[in-house]
């Protein structure tokens, strides 16, 4: 392809270079030739590229109108979106009748709104192959108990089956970062909550957002009406699995406290 225009420091954009690592996330993603295939961000396109040659159906969303016009000059056969991610409208974008994968390298600074927007819509989409910073990923996978399980990994791990396929080092990128990156599956294969997706996001963000107090202090307000010993809210939030958050909210909205 010709020389593509120069990175954005503003747009946090960071191209891959580096073939080996674009056919590994390229063979990660487990489309059809026929499936809906959706690139987040794809810059100068190197793997929008190998997507092209791959996949029959492929859609871009490009925030960046230089890359955009880039894109369409060079892989004419992508359908280019120039869109705010954060900002876009799945329902128009999405092809119901078949299959939909998502594949971004994800900007750091948006990294947990892109995929929360993802989740919410997760009930269109068949997986998402992300590349993001490293530590996001470490805490989207994490257990309870541990440091770095929180609001990031009960969300994700009850809306979606994440897994982390392999890390990526900064030399694959240009400009590279200053941070290790890692590329992260999610399976959309959990279905619908027992409970309504926003109710979950207020008792799951009001017991992280005071993390070192015991739920009885950070839910407060909230489970008083509850019957005695149907949860431990002698524990911190990081000791509830996720199912248990899922039960809670579920328990609140039937009780009339969350509706």
């Amino acid at each position: 392809m010709a020389k593509h225009p120069a990175t954005k420091k503003s747009l946090g954009q960071h191209f891959l270079k580096d073939g080996n690592m674009i056919r590994k996330i390229a063979d990660a993603i487990p489309a059809g030739p026929s499936d809906q295939v959706i690139e987040i961000g794809p810059g100068a396109g190197a793997l929008t590229k190998m997507l092209a040659e791959r996949f029959d159906d492929v859609t871009a969303i490009e925030i960046d109108n230089r890359m955009a016009d880039f894109l369409e000059e060079n892989i004419p056969q992508v359908k280019i979106i120039r869109q705010d991610v954060l900002k876009t409208d799945w329902e128009h974008i999405v092809k119901s009748e078949k299959p939909v994968h998502v594949v971004g390298n994800l900007p750091y600074y948006i990294t947990s709104q892109i995929l929360f927007g993802l989740l919410e819509h997760r009930s269109m989409l068949t997986s998402a192959i992300l590349m993001m910073q490293k530590e996001v990923a470490e805490r989207i996978v994490a257990e309870p108990h541990t440091k770095a399980y929180g609001i990031l990994s009960v969300q994700t791990q009850l809306m979606s089956s994440p897994e982390i396929l392999f890390d990526v080092a900064p030399q694959v990128f240009y400009p590279p970062p200053n941070v290790q990156s890692a590329v992260l599956k999610l399976t959309f294969n959990k279905g619908p909550l027992a409970c309504t997706d926003e109710n979950l996001k207020t008792v799951v963000r009001m017991a992280f957002n005071q993390r070192r107090k015991k739920l009885s202090n950070s839910l407060k307000g909230l489970t008083e009406t509850l019957p005695v010993n149907m949860f431990d809210f002698s524990l911190r939030a990081e000791a509830f699995e996720p199912e248990t958050f899922e039960k809670l909210t579920v328990q609140l909205e039937r009780m009339g406290v969350l509706v």
